[in-house]
């Protein structure tokens, strides 16, 4: 069946549509929740949520742009959804705001400890992060979907990047020290 099949037949509510559409998005809208939620459990909960709106917006879905691009941002929303009332962002002056870029080398740090490190920073610095820099959403749209100002989300990143480098160098510093 294809994709427009499927989804003329999920906004009829057709079970079997439905599932076909979670078997083909839920691996790529999983990773996504994971980088927007502390752990696994909540990222399957995420998902979960995620797929719950998107059948029943279906009938929203208006065949501009792509079906997976309306999907992810439904996904994205939904796992901000969990830190939009519960004030999880610092205001700061935009004045005492650092840009600091990350240098990392392939060679000295895996994949998998980047992951775990930017899943360890806490929900503010790791939303603000994972939007700018592997979303590429603008300051002002993560501060219009996180109900914040843009000079939190700036100064947010900035503190996740610090807190990135930080861990990274001492990583580095230790796996040297234990190459020798």
């Amino acid at each position: 069946m294809s994709l427009e099949q499927l989804i003329i037949n999920c906004k009829k509510n057709d079970a079997q549509a439905q599932s076909q559409i979670y078997k083909l998005f839920s691996g790529k809208l999983f990773s996504l929740c994971l980088k927007y939620s502390k752990n696994y459990a909540e990222a399957q909960d995420n998902l979960q949520d995620a797929f719950v709106t998107i059948f029943k917006k279906m009938d929203q879905f208006s065949h501009k742009g792509s079906l997976e691009g309306w999907m992810k941002r439904i996904t994205i929303n939904t796992a901000l959804q969990r830190y939009r009332s519960v004030g999880v962002f610092d205001i700061v002056n935009e004045d005492q705001i650092e840009d600091d870029a990350i240098e990392i080398n392939e060679d000295e740090v895996s994949l998998d400890f980047l992951l775990g490190i930017i899943q360890e920073l806490p929900d503010r610095y790791r939303l603000v992060f994972n939007l700018y820099v592997l979303d590429d959403y603008s300051h002002k749209e993560i501060a219009e979907m996180l109900n914040i100002s843009t000079g939190t989300t700036k100064s947010n990143l900035a503190r996740a990047r610090m807190i990135l480098k930080e861990k990274i160098e001492h990583y580095k510093t230790r796996s040297n020290s234990q190459s020798l």
